[in-house]
């Protein structure tokens, strides 16, 4: 069960912009709360130099539009608290980052830190309001905390966890209790309840309003489907709900879940996993039983037939198609695997190289100061650490040999390219390290059998000789 608000970050007055942000950044980042920084973890921003990242984008943005506002948002935070002595922080923390995810749609960079110094553990989620490509702001929307709180119950289903059933609404606030001073309405519980039971995956519609029915709803069919609770004096027709609760769009939610489970049964039910063979005879020398042998022997039976299907389905009889298959599929899994290890070390690539762009754009007056005091020994060691950072940064540029300094913002969009490239690469390799494994063990079953019948025809043309 979590509560959920969405805040706007705004400058406070006789504050700097870089004031204000480290402020909050620095209550979140707290380690007194975060167990040393354990229930850290960010998208697209490390959290050490998050607040140089942040204001480097604001810049860019300026440059970039020519836009400046006054009383500009510096950022955005969503407060998540979680029921009492229901969730760990390790839980938490993962719910936590992905309902950022979800809510920015991976437009914009944010941390998410887990605070555990009170009897209730909750996350502190600031995300940028300056998008990733330095080109828009987020900007907030009329039902922005209602987007918030669907999708972070959603998150609580789906792991096991209650959700609220009487939150206070606002425009941006969900999630205080208030006992029976405001009670929930009818048309929002029968929204909550459709919500979960829609989540646990109904087989049919049918399926869907027997639920209904057992949840303690009646149900009025005919030219529009209504339900009505004990406590209503009314039906309610579910095209009053809104919108994602008509009739029409639980049926199709419903049905695109069955498909979804027919498509995930059938491509277990095509790539059943073929195993090897076992050896029994050096099994026996190792000291296995009779018990064992006949075990073994039946084991062997139906994984050659297993391997028989497998081969069957893929139309590869002819041991030259699995030959030559064998050799295709392992070629395209080292290419991917070549493909996402050269994605990552990019990736790292451009990250430090954002790191030191950033350091150096902090660090660039100090140097400058350091230079005029005639590199003063005491000014180095007031300001020993933005001059290390600011000569590590100078160190990476020269290795780039002459080549032109890339702008952060084509960094993080070369950065947003390859992660795309990267996420799609892994489902294809994971898909075929799958079928790889099972053509693999095939083929060394066939070569298994095929090598036992030409040492069983050796054996009688020595028989015969002799």
């Amino acid at each position: 069960m979590a509560t959920t608000r969405i805040i706007s970050m705004h400058k406070n007055k006789g504050k700097s912009l870089a004031k204000c942000l480290a402020d909050r950044i620095d209550y979140a980042l707290n380690p007194e709360k975060t167990n040393d920084g354990e229930y850290v973890s960010s998208y697209e921003c490390d959290p050490k130099t998050i607040l140089g990242e942040f204001l480097l984008s604001k810049r860019i943005y300026t440059d970039i539009t020519g836009r400046k506002q006054a009383n500009d948002v510096i950022a955005y935070q969503i407060r998540q608290s979680f029921k009492p002595g229901e969730i760990t922080p390790e839980l938490a923390n993962k719910i936590g980052y992905d309902l950022a995810l979800k809510f920015t749609k991976g437009n914009h960079g944010f941390i998410v830190t887990t605070h555990i110094d009170k009897s209730h553990i909750h996350n502190h989620i600031i995300y940028n309001s300056t998008s990733l490509d330095c080109t828009k702001k987020f900007r907030d929307f009329l039902g922005s905390g209602k987007a918030v709180r669907k999708i972070s119950d959603r998150l609580c289903l789906e792991n096991g966890l209650s959700i609220i059933e009487n939150p206070k609404r606002g425009k941006n606030h969900y999630g205080k209790w208030l006992g029976d001073k405001k009670p929930i309405t009818h048309s929002e519980k029968l929204r909550n309840t459709i919500d979960g039971i829609l989540s646990k995956n109904p087989t049919d519609f049918d399926v869907f309003l027997s639920q209904m029915e057992h949840a303690g709803y009646s149900i009025k069919q005919g030219k529009y489907l209504a339900f009505k609770n004990n406590d209503q004096k009314k039906f309610i027709r579910l095209r009053s709900l809104g919108e994602g609760y008509t009739e029409e769009e639980i049926r199709a939610v419903i049905n695109e879940e069955k498909a979804f489970a027919n498509r995930k049964r059938a491509t277990v039910k095509s790539q059943s996993p073929v195993n090897l063979l076992v050896d029994i005879q050096a099994k026996l020398q190792a000291g296995k039983g009779a018990g064992y042998e006949r075990w073994a022997k039946i084991f062997n039976l139906k994984q050659m037939a297993q391997t028989m299907n497998y081969l069957t389905e893929n139309n590869l009889l002819d041991y030259k198609d699995l030959e030559k298959k064998v050799q295709t599929i392992t070629d395209n899994f080292n290419q991917l695997s070549i493909q996402i290890k050269d994605a990552e070390k990019r990736m790292k690539e451009i990250g430090n190289l954002k790191t030191h762009i950033i350091n150096y754009s902090k660090t660039r007056n100090t140097y400058t100061a350091y230079r005029k005091a005639g590199y003063s020994k005491k000014f180095y060691e007031e300001h020993t650490a933005d001059l290390l950072l600011h000569k590590a940064a100078k160190a990476a540029f020269d290795e780039l040999e002459g080549k032109k300094l890339p702008a952060v913002k084509a960094l993080q969009a070369e950065y947003s390219v390859l992660l795309s490239e990267k996420k799609k690469a892994y489902s294809k390799y994971h898909s075929i390290k799958k079928e790889m494994k099972n053509i693999l063990t095939a083929k060394a079953n066939v070569d298994r059998l095929l090598g036992e019948d030409i040492s069983e025809k050796e054996k009688e043309k020595h028989k015969e000789r002799r």
